[in-house]
């Protein structure tokens, strides 16, 4: 059993010290489990790009334009937008261009005639409805006909029909007061199919909001007929209306019917555009130029792939956007724009201790050392051979090797087999505590560190990548004793102390605490295990953990979990070098 123990302890040991390799500045300096996730950040949210650039070089990428949401989301149907607000009331206002008709009302006033009042003011306005010939009766003056006529028309009209019968010192003023309302049906392809009533200044876009719109997945935004008396009066286009602002026809009238006709093809356009939705086309079939000019590709876009169904078949291809324009686009097709042109350029960021500008935009193919060589900086206050990179492709391993070790943490607290009653109530008091943990594991963002100095301080070559962030540390003169000692904190460095003197310095050891057991962290986030190398200004030094042998094997996983955990975090706060 002691042999056993011991192998025990000495497996979590050297799991600690694994672990620690990578871990955060600062990390150490927990007491327990609780202390360690106490330290991490509130829940930061990811930002998300669509269509990163592949492993290859030069990989298609695809990317929203300014101002956009994810592309992930399928899109609606474009015209969609146009019936997702409720109908608006009918409007009092005349329509200048409303066709006046039997059962209007108008408004006359006479000034200078038989019925002008004391002092000269103009007789009182007169309420005439327009009678079922299209005629009003004008006193002193007859009837005249203004059906058919437009209400901007009936003021000279009336005029002329006055002069007629008075002198020039007499006036009349005629406006049209109130138009009928009418009833029209909505049928075909639209949610709500009936009669609507309304104005009849309104337009055949508010009938079709009233009958809740067209039907997204049956209903045509581009074939819409306006019927009366059972003849075809005019066809309605929404793409017009929505890409160049074209009226949708004219007036209706009592008894008018629009239809909805029957969807045509339906082509989805996603990637590099700015308006990523379902088009429909003009009829069964219609060249891709059709797409390019409603969907508006960024300029970053240069290729197109399509997908989808020819002769009952699955159906791609690969084109430029030139091609495209010439390609035939049929129903259900998927085309997604990228840009598939490889960047000549990076841009990377540069952090810490500089002298200049914070951004770098470097050809895609130059290596650390030569951007170095760019950046100013105080050699009395950078460490320049310390220099670390942040990744975000690293991050992005280290967050799913996170996710993966949660995951098997949770299948084995959850599968245990307890032997007893009394075992199994421990259990599940443990694994309630230890689902906590888990939550607040999942939320710690990776922090994508790359060590790119070795023991010498010599950097090494490597390419960097789009996004890269250069961190230059600032030179310290002290060395942050963390772990389990009685007091962590910066010691101020000197050149021949040892470990032991650091920690004397904080107090000892705490009880989990052992001489012996420690490790170094060096500025640029490299280990050195004990005996390996000495201790240098702006080290960190970790003093391990005491392991109980007899601590179950799920608390030795736990603790495990958690430090792999803050390895890759950057919400931890610790002092940095």
């Amino acid at each position: 059993m002691q042999c056993k123990a011991g192998r025990l302890k000495k497996a979590a040991l050297g799991l600690f010290a694994v672990l620690l390799a990578f871990a955060p500045a600062g990390l150490a300096q927990a007491q327990t489990i609780s202390d360690v996730l106490s330290r991490a950040a509130p829940a930061q949210t990811v930002t998300e790009r669509a269509g990163q650039a592949t492993a290859a070089e030069g990989g298609p990428v695809v990317q929203s334009a300014i101002g956009q949401k994810s592309l992930i989301v399928k899109p609606d149907p474009f015209g969609a937008s146009l019936f997702t607000n409720t109908a608006a009331m009918s409007s009092d206002a005349i329509n200048p261009e409303y066709v006046i008709q039997s059962g209007d009302r108008i408004s006359v006033s006479i000034m200078g005639g038989a019925d002008v009042t004391a002092g000269g003011a103009p007789s009182t306005p007169q309420s005439i409805v327009v009678d079922a010939q299209g005629n009003v009766f004008l006193p002193d003056i007859g009837p005249v006909h203004v059906a058919g006529m437009r209400a901007d028309s009936l003021q000279p009209a009336v005029a002329a029909a006055a002069s007629r019968v008075f002198t020039s010192r007499v006036n009349v003023y005629a406006v049209l007061e109130t138009t009928h309302k009418v009833g029209v049906y909505v049928a075909g392809y639209v949610l709500r199919p009936g009669r609507y009533g309304g104005s009849a200044s309104d337009s055949a876009l508010d009938y079709l909001i009233r009958a809740g719109g067209v039907d997204p997945s049956r209903g045509s935004y581009r074939n819409i007929q306006v019927l009366r008396n059972g003849l075809t009066v005019y066809n309605i286009d929404l793409y017009q209306f929505l890409l160049t602002g074209e009226k949708p026809g004219a007036l209706l009238r009592e008894g008018d019917t629009i239809l909805v006709g029957e969807q045509n093809a339906m082509v989805e356009v996603a990637g590099a555009v700015r308006n990523a939705y379902l088009f429909e086309l003009p009829g069964r079939e219609a060249p891709g130029s059709e797409i390019i000019g409603m969907a508006r590709p960024l300029p970053s876009a240069t290729n197109a792939a399509i997908s989808g169904t020819r002769d009952t078949k699955p159906y791609s291809t690969y084109l430029t956007l030139g091609q495209l324009a010439t390609t035939p686009l049929r129903d259900q097709d998927k085309v997604i724009i990228v840009g598939d042109e490889p960047a000549g350029t990076v841009r990377v960021r540069v952090e810490g201790s500089r002298i200049g500008p914070s951004y770098l935009v470097l050809p895609s193919d130059t290596r650390l050392p030569a951007a170095l060589e760019q950046i100013n900086v105080n050699p009395a206050l950078a460490d320049k051979g310390s220099v670390y990179i942040l990744r975000d492709s690293v991050a992005e391993q280290q967050q799913r090797v996170i996710e993966e070790a949660l995951d098997r943490l949770q299948r084995q607290l959850f599968l245990a087999v307890s032997p007893t009653a009394s075992v199994s109530t421990i259990r599940a008091s443990e694994a309630q505590l230890v689902s906590t943990y888990i939550e607040k594991a999942r939320r710690s963002p990776a922090e994508g560190r790359v060590v790119v100095t070795n023991t010498s301080g010599q950097i090494a070559d490597v390419r960097l990548e789009e996004g890269d962030v250069i961190v230059i540390p600032a030179r310290s003169q002290t060395v942050l004793v963390s772990g389990e000692v009685l007091s962590p904190q910066a010691v101020l460095w000197e050149p021949q102390m040892k470990a032991g003197d650091y920690v004397k310095r904080v107090g000892g050891y705490s009880e989990r605490g052992r001489p012996g057991k420690w490790m170094i962290r060096r500025a640029n986030g490299e280990m050195v295990t004990r005996g390996k190398g000495d201790i240098r200004a702006g080290d960190e030094l970790i003093i391990l953990p005491y392991i109980d042998p007899k601590l179950f094997q799920i608390g030795v996983d736990l603790t495990s979990l958690v430090y792999q955990v803050a390895v890759a975090s950057a919400a931890l706060n610790g002092l940095n070098n």
